[in-house]
C-alpha cells in the first residue's frame, strides 16, 4: 500500500451489479479502505442475489443503497446525494446490462441514475460471460462510453463461472485498486 495523504477522506461510490464476481467486492472495499478512502455502495437488485447488502455495509462501514425510492436519513434523495459525494465512481463488477443502460442514458434504478447524475470520473470493470463481453452490441456500448470519457478496466482471460473460457473474468483486484488510486491522484493534482 502506498502512503498517500492526499487520498485520505476521499469518497469512492462503488456500484455492484448482478455478476457472480460480486463475491470479490468485500475485498475491493477492504483494499480501498486501506487507503483510508470512504466507500459507499450501491447495489442493483440482481447483485443482491449474489451478495447481501449487509455484507457490504459491514465491509464499508456505511449504509448501502439498493432501492431508488427508499427514504433514508443519510440521503435526502439517494441518487443525487451519492452522485454528489463521489470523488470517483467505480462499478465492479459491471454487467453487460449496466454498461448498456449507461451507454444509452437509461436511468431506471439507483445505480444507473446515480451514475448519470455524478460529475465524478466513472471507472467500469466488466465481468460477464465471454460471449456476452465479445458481443458486438456490448463492445459498441463500451466504445461509446470510452469516447464519452468513461474509464474501463479490461476483464481478463480465463475460465468463468459458467465454465466458458475466454475474456470476461473480473480484472484482478490490485489492477482495479491501482486504477482507482491513480485516477484519484490525477484528479487531486488538477484541483
Amino acid at each position: 500500500m502506498r502512503d498517500n495523504e492526499v487520498l485520505i477522506g476521499k469518497t469512492v461510490v462503488l456500484g455492484v451489479t448482478g455478476s457472480i464476481a460480486a463475491w470479490q467486492v468485500p475485498e475491493i472495499i477492504g483494499r480501498l479502505r486501506d487507503f483510508r478512502l470512504n466507500v459507499y455502495c450501491i447495489m442493483t437488485k440482481s447483485a443482491t442475489e449474489f451478495i447481501t447488502p449487509l455484507t457490504l455495509q459491514v465491509s464499508s462501514q456505511n449504509p448501502v443503497g439498493v432501492d431508488m425510492f427508499e427514504r433514508r436519513k443519510e440521503w435526502n434523495i439517494a441518487h443525487v446525494a451519492l452522485a454528489d459525494i463521489a470523488d470517483l465512481f467505480l462499478i465492479a463488477p459491471a454487467t453487460a446490462n449496466i454498461i448498456a443502460k449507461i451507454a444509452n442514458g437509461i436511468a431506471d434504478d439507483l445505480l444507473s441514475t446515480a451514475v448519470l447524475a455524478t460529475r465524478a470520473p466513472v471507472v467500469i470493470a466488466p465481468a460477464m460471460n465471454p460471449n456476452m463481453y465479445s458481443n458486438r452490441v456490448t463492445q459498441s456500448n463500451i466504445n461509446k462510453l470510452k469516447e464519452l470519457g468513461y474509464h474501463f478496466i479490461d476483464p481478463e482471460y480465463g475460465k468463468t463461472a459458467c465454465d466458458t473460457e475466454g475474456v470476461g473474468r473480473l480484472a484482478r483486484i490490485p489492477v482495479i485498486i491501482n486504477k482507482v488510486v491513480n485516477l484519484l491522484e490525477k484528479k487531486e493534482e488538477k484541483e
